[in-house]
């Protein structure tokens, strides 16, 4: 699929109402258990999911828009929400990442972007040269790995339980594909 910006948005604009149905008001059990050893639990995934919101892709959407290549992005900090989070419950993590996306997606639509601009171009502090079209994309990718991990997350807790059938469940299979 090549960048469609009414695909994108579609996406985006869905990941807080999917995010809240799957989370919101479980037990802490499913919500502070992780996969192991310097994994996260689905606190966490909101956790960075807000933390993204803010630094990452409408900061560095508006960089390449104004500075292109001349700007390198500020490098992300994957592991902030550890102390953006802290103090705050899950439903005010999913009330915030709803409130952070609502904005981004409205002005990521106040842009008007013209198809010319999805070719602009900007720089990634460990990629390189990336275009606008990748950003947005990756955007919506992230999304959906953030969705599969916490599939991956919540299904590991049954793990044992399951029994055999963990043979025919993929998502038991998945080990995660983050570096």
């Amino acid at each position: 699929m090549q960048q469609d910006l009414q695909n994108t948005i579609a996406l985006l604009s869905r990941t807080p109402k999917a995010l809240d149905a799957l989370l919101r008001d479980l037990p802490e059990g499913w919500i502070s258990r992780n996969e192991g050893e310097n994994t996260w639990n689905a606190f966490d995934v909101i956790g960075h999911l807000i933390h993204g919101e803010r630094t990452d892709w409408m900061p560095r959407a508006r960089m390449v828009l104004q500075f292109g290549e001349s700007k390198t992005f500020v490098p992300f900090d994957r592991w902030a929400q550890a102390r953006e989070s802290e103090g705050k419950s899950l439903p005010q993590l999913l009330d915030e990442f709803a409130r952070l996306r609502a904005e981004n997606m409205e002005e990521l639509r106040a842009m008007n972007l013209r198809p010319e601009d999805f070719e602009r171009r900007g720089r990634h502090p460990a990629l390189g040269v990336v275009t606008l079209a990748q950003l947005l994309a990756t955007w919506a990718a992230h999304d959906l790995t953030h969705l599969h991990q916490l599939s991956r997350i919540m299904a590991h807790q049954y793990r044992e339980a399951v029994g055999p059938w963990s043979a025919y469940l993929g998502v038991l299979q998945c080990n995660g594909h983050s570096s």
